[in-house]
Parts: structure tokens; C-alpha cells; sequence
């Protein structure tokens, strides 16, 4: 979804054929790194409430199998966003696929920094969907990658408080086992980040004032409720901060996707040329200057000899 979002904001031209071209091949890359993520974690899963009845620990579906469907997808995906996309987007999802399965998946179990780790993984997506559409990555692409890097942190905390027995028994070390109040602190304070971030958009050029101001009451809610997850730590707090926080991040996006400032590429171009020749024309001389006198009644002249003839 993410990804898709990146590419509809883009200031650039909407093509139908890149657009499913680059949200299939990402969704095939994400494929491939969940399957990887399952192989590896099968004697840990098996330990887990939430993850028990996943096919691989089941044994519904051999280890080989699982390999081999993410071979298939990751190669398939990379293919579709290199050929049928640019080599920026399939280099950003190449990247992300290195960074799931062979850093954050191991990291879980070594320290609490998996988290930020996987919250870049969570940043990539918009970036791969900005860059399909736009062609490269600017200032826009970077503040919808800060925006996805920030949420994920009162989305993942707040999730993951109830599910502390899980993670130990597991050996899972997340920032709700090992640190509960660095857990809560870390929440609130990517709340309040993401609000500054969606003020500061407009002095960006990314979008208008009205993003700003739209975005401000369910960014102040976002705060509240990791606010009383920080004061309250209970089990209730740290859901509703998680559902909302599956409201917040959509809302966000349209939000964003109405209110952008460019439409397409050529626009602040465009504008920066007009600046450019008013600023040319406000250094000519007076003599130089070209004066367009209004419209009106043509009065033809007469011969100052022929008058007093008459």
C-alpha cells in the first residue's frame, strides 16, 4: 500500500503501466522477504501464540518450498522494477531484501535495535513507489520516508506491549520485553516528530498550508493516545495507540495525496523560470525597459501646419 502511495504523490505524470508494474514487483519482493523470515524463525514461531499456526511451523509446507517460492517472487519482482519500472526503484527493493532477511530477522534476537532497523524497512516502500513514478528519489521522497519511519514506531511499540510473554518465551528482544519505558518514551516522542514533520511539509514544497492544518487534529489525537500509553502502560492504552495508529497512517496519505503541492515535475520548473525573468527584467535600466501602455481610442495626429491653415 505504501508503495503505491509513493508513487501517487510523486510530482510526476500518472502512468497506468508503471504504476502496476511497480506495485507488483514490490509486492513480490515483500513476498520473498516474508518467506525468508518464516524459514529462519520456525523453531521461534512455534513458540509464539500469534505465530504457532503458520504454515511452516505446521509443517504444512515444506522448507525447500518456502526457498523456493522466494527465489521465484524476489527475482521476479526485481525483474519487473528493472525492466518494467527504472533501476533506482529495483535497487531500493534489492536494498530492502538484504536489509529484512539478512539484518533485521537476525537482529531480533540480538538487540533491541531491530526496531529501528526494521523501521527503515518500513521507510523503503513509499521511496520505491516515489521513485517509480518520479524517476529518483528529492526532498519530497524523503520526507514521506521520515513520515513511514516515525509511524512505525507507535504502530510496532504499541502492538508489541501485548505480546511481551510471547517475545520472551520466544527470546525476542524488543524493546517491550527488555525496556518498557524506553518502549513508551520512543512512541510518544515519534508522535509528536511525525506532527512537526507534517507541519514543516508546506515550507518544503511538498504540499500546501491546508495539509498542515488538516493533518493537525489527527496528529494531536495520535499524541494523546501515546501520551496515555506512556502514563498508563496498560493493556487497553497501548491497543487503542495500535488501532489508531491503522487509521492514522492511511488518513495521513490521503491527506497528503489531496493537498500535494506539485502535480507534476515540470511545475516548480516552470515557476522557477518566471522567478528567474522577473528577477532578469527588475535589473534592466529604465531606458532598456519595455513599457505596455493600456488599450484605447487610437487618435491619429495632425500636421500642426495644416491647423492653423484652417
Amino acid at each position: 500500500m505504501t508503495s503505491m502511495a509513493g508513487y501517487a504523490l510523486a510530482p510526476a505524470p500518472f502512468d497506468p503501466g508503471t504504476f502496476a508494474m511497480c506495485a507488483v514487483g514490490t509486492g513480490l519482493v515483500s513476498a520473498a522477504a516474508n518467506s525468508i523470515n518464516q524459514f529462519y524463525e520456525v523453531p521461534f514461531d512455534a513458540q509464539m501464540t500469534r505465530t504457532k499456526n503458520r504454515v511452516l511451523v505446521k509443517g504444512l509446507l515444506e522448507p525447500i518450498h518456502a526457498v523456493g517460492f522466494a527465489a521465484l517472487t524476489s527475482a521476479t519482482g526485481l525483474g519487473l522494477l528493472y525492466f518494467g519500472v527504472n533501476g533506482t526503484t529495483a535497487a531500493l527493493g534489492a536494498g530492502n531484501l538484504i536489509l529484512y532477511t539478512c539484518i533485521y530477522t537476525p537482529l531480533k534476537r540480538m538487540s533491541i535495535l531491530n526496531t529501528w532497523v526494521g523501521s527503515v524497512v518500513g521507510a523503503i516502500p513509499p521511496l520505491m513507489g516515489w521513485a517509480g513514478c518520479a524517476g529518483g528519489l528529492d526532498t519530497g521522497a524523503l520526507l514521506l520516508g521520515t513520515l513511514l519511519y516515525s509511524w512505525q514506531f507507535p504502530h510496532f511499540n504499541a502492538l508489541s506491549w501485548n505480546l511481551r510473554p510471547d517475545y520472551s518465551r520466544a527470546g525476542y528482544r524488543m524493546m517491550a520485553v527488555t525496556d518498557p519505558a524506553l518502549c513508551r518514551r520512543v512512541a510518544l516522542r515519534h508522535t509528536a516528530f511525525i506532527t512537526t514533520v507534517c507541519l514543516a511539509s508546506p515550507y518544503l514544497n511538498v504540499t500546501n498550508a491546508w495539509f498542515a492544518l488538516e493533518s493537525l487534529p489527527l496528529n494531536i489525537y495520535f499524541m494523546y493516545l501515546a501520551w496515555n500509553f506512556y502514563k498508563k502502560s496498560d493493556s487497553s492504552s497501548s491497543r487503542k495507540l495500535f488501532r489508531f495508529s491503522l487509521i492514522h497512517l492511511p488518513a495521513l496519505m490521503l491527506l497528503m495525496l489531496v493537498n500535494k503541492k506539485y502535480w507534476s515535475s515540470a511545475e516548480p520548473q516552470e515557476q522557477n523560470k518566471e522567478t528567474t525573468k522577473l528577477s532578469d527584467i527588475s535589473k534592466l535600466p529604465e531606458s532598456k525597459r519595455i513599457t505596455v501602455l493600456p488599450r484605447g481610442p487610437v487618435v491619429a495626429a495632425q500636421d500642426s501646419g495644416a491647423i492653423q491653415s484652417q
